[in-house]
């Protein structure tokens, strides 16, 4: 049985991303660089914007921890498109190749909901494809969270084992796959496309 949809996660899997594309901007020396990501502006900390936080609140906190860095850690929010780096190699062609045999396209993403309109408005010429996307920080809810993916599958009217999701994270593939999903550990463009093709989803 072929299956009825693709959801994919973003980060990591369409987009590479992280903060050090943003801050190796702003931080001449490395070692130092390294210390800032490591304990202040850390991956966990922004975390808390995917899960629902404004970055108002986030900054004022860690701002009042560490003053001395208090213009970088404003920096993250009307900066943040610049912690998002180029698509992952071969992914638009693939997000194309899926469209044009019309495969409906969805995603589930963790990703602040102040940052992500932003963000889908400068890639539209990927997002537009997509029927529609959950985002995680407009929810409140985060991946590996199952509560994400059943409000995902019912929003999008998709059934589990009939719906690929693809994601870099083992944990949220994990989490899908609990739940009956087709879920696919994304970790390059060619064996990802081979095995949509093994689904039937796209042609040799």
């Amino acid at each position: 049985m072929t299956p009825d949809a693709v959801i994919f996660d973003v980060g990591r899997v369409l987009y590479d991303w992280h903060p050090r594309y943003l801050y190796r901007r702003l931080i001449d020396d490395d070692r130092a660089l390294d210390a800032f990501l490591r304990d202040v502006v850390t991956i966990d900390w922004h975390f808390q914007h995917d899960a629902g936080r404004p970055f108002a609140e986030t900054s004022a906190e860690l701002a009042a921890l560490y003053p001395q860095h208090a213009d970088l850690i404003a920096a993250w929010g009307p900066r943040f498109l610049d912690s998002i780096g180029d698509p992952m190699p071969g992914m638009p062609a693939l997000v194309d190749d899926l469209h044009d045999a019309g495969v409906p396209l969805y995603a589930i993403t963790n990703f602040s909901g102040e940052f992500w309109p932003p963000f889908r408005a400068r890639e539209s010429a990927m997002f537009d494809r997509f029927r529609d996307i959950v985002v995680s920080g407009d929810e409140k809810l985060v991946k590996p969270d199952p509560a994400i993916y059943r409000l995902a599958l019912d929003r999008f009217g998709l059934d589990a084992q009939r719906s690929v999701f693809i994601d870099d994270n083992e944990a949220n593939i994990a989490s899908a796959r609990d739940l009956g999903i087709i879920a696919l550990h994304f970790t390059d463009e060619p064996t990802l496309r081979g095995q949509l093709r093994d689904l039937g989803l796209l042609k040799a």
